[in-house]
């Protein structure tokens, strides 16, 4: 054994030596391990996403409620309302949604589950008022199943394991 070692020192360093490499003899920690995981970043992203989310639902919402020319009059539609009733619906849940938002890098536990559930109620909010801006509405279901995405990807029940 001592043999070994002497030859070790003679030639220098061994070839391989976690210690300089900057990574743990045990191995790497798993992506989702600590605040600085893949999954918390997933978390901060979705927070930035819905406050923007809202914030564009706030003023679709506001553009509604004002009757502005924005919108085309619809001449028939299976899920036809009152424009401003729209504008009305998509002003709460802008708001709410944006609240939550800011409350998600907070890391509230409750503002991730109400997450989820804002971001699918606003897929299908954006979906009954896809006839009135189709592109716009798709944007936003595009964002809000990145955010959808991004809280169930966020598992910090693993961290310790």
């Amino acid at each position: 054994m001592s043999g070994q070692s002497q030859s070790h020192s003679s030639q220098g360093p061994p070839i391989w030596d976690p210690s300089h490499q900057g990574t743990d003899p045990a191995g790497p920690a798993p992506h989702w391990a600590g605040r600085g995981g893949a999954a918390h970043r997933g978390v901060a992203l979705a927070g930035v996403l819905m406050l923007v989310s809202g914030l564009l639902h706030i003023l679709q919402g506001i553009a509604a409620i004002a009757e502005d020319d924005v919108y085309a009059v619809l001449l028939s539609y299976a899920y036809e309302m009152n424009l401003t009733a729209w504008g009305w619906i998509l002003l709460c849940v802008g708001v709410v949604t944006a609240a939550t938002g800011a409350w998600l890098f907070r890391d509230a536990e409750w503002a991730r589950y109400s997450g989820v559930a804002l971001a699918s109620l606003s897929v299908i909010v954006q979906f009954l008022f896809l006839p009135y801006a189709p592109v716009w509405s798709v944007i936003l279901i595009a964002l809000d199943i990145i955010v959808i995405w991004s809280l169930v990807a966020y598992r910090p029940d693993l961290r310790g394991r």
